[in-house]
């Protein structure tokens, strides 16, 4: 995976564990990937993955099982999916706005494009 200086790395990882469960790769109750395996997987320090499971863990997105691993939490996909549109519709939106306002592209130009 490659990192971007956007975010911390294990946000980064935590969002693509997310975007695994959103696209079916991980279902409820699911195994995913033991702290040890992804940052393998990642190839990054083993605290940064269990900061991103922490996390994951305490948004609920996640939960432990003592001695058998991280599971995907009932409900997870739906739980992300309505974080993630609220975070788009209140800060991607209206920044996508004030950039198509500056350069003067109007809303019909975004319709033909979304219809490609």
């Amino acid at each position: 995976m490659t990192f971007n200086n956007d975010k911390a790395i294990y946000v980064q990882m935590a969002d693509r564990l997310c975007d695994e469960i959103l696209a079916g790769k991980y279902k409820d109750d699911d195994r995913v990937p033991s702290v040890r395996e992804y940052s393998a997987m990642l190839e990054v320090n083993m605290n940064t993955s269990f900061k991103a499971y922490e996390m994951l863990a305490r948004d609920g997105i996640i939960y432990n099982k003592r001695g058998l691993g991280y599971f995907v939490t009932a409900g997870a996909a739906a739980q992300i999916k309505k974080e993630r549109r609220e975070e788009f519709l209140k800060r991607k939106i209206p920044e996508m706005f004030r950039q198509m306002r500056m350069l003067d592209i109007d809303i019909d130009t975004i319709k033909n494009k979304w219809e490609e």
